[in-house]
C-alpha cells in the first residue's frame, strides 16, 4: 500500500481557508473606505443608492463590456444627484471644479461596480 498518496484531512477540503482569506480581503477594503474623505464617503453613499437600484438580473452594471455611454450617462445621473443634494446650480460654480468632481465621481462609481460585480450572493468578494 503507497502511504503517499494519502491527503491529510485538512490538505482535501481547502475551502475555509479560502473564504477566510477573502474575509480578510473585505475586511481591508471596508476599513480602507472608512478612512476616506468626508466628500468622498458622502459621494459614495449617493453612489451606492443609485447602483442598489441597478442591482437587478440584466442590469447595465452586470453586463460583460459595460457600455461606455451607459456608464457615463450614469455619472451624470450621480452628478445630478450631488447638485441636488448641495442645493447648487450647475451655471454658478467653477465649471473646472465640476469637471474634476465628475472625474472623481467616475472612479468611485466604477469601483462601486466593480464591487457589485465581484461580490457573490454571500457578499464574498471573488478576485
Amino acid at each position: 500500500m503507497n502511504q503517499s498518496r494519502i491527503l491529510p484531512f485538512y490538505m482535501a477540503y481547502p475551502l475555509p481557508l479560502y473564504y477566510q482569506e477573502e474575509d480578510t480581503v473585505t475586511r481591508d477594503l471596508e476599513y480602507l473606505q472608512q478612512m476616506y474623505p468626508s466628500e468622498a464617503k458622502r459621494y459614495q453613499k449617493i453612489i451606492s443608492d443609485i447602483l442598489n437600484q441597478l442591482d437587478y438580473e440584466g442590469s447595465v452594471i452586470y453586463d460583460e463590456y459595460p457600455d461606455k455611454w451607459q456608464l457615463y450617462r450614469l455619472t451624470k445621473t450621480v452628478m445630478d444627484k450631488i447638485k441636488h443634494a448641495e442645493h447648487i446650480d450647475s451655471s454658478e460654480t467653477d465649471e473646472k471644479q465640476w469637471e474634476r468632481k465628475e472625474e472623481f465621481v467616475q472612479v468611485l462609481l466604477y469601483y462601486e461596480i466593480y464591487k457589485k460585480r465581484h461580490a457573490n450572493h454571500r457578499g464574498i468578494l471573488k478576485f
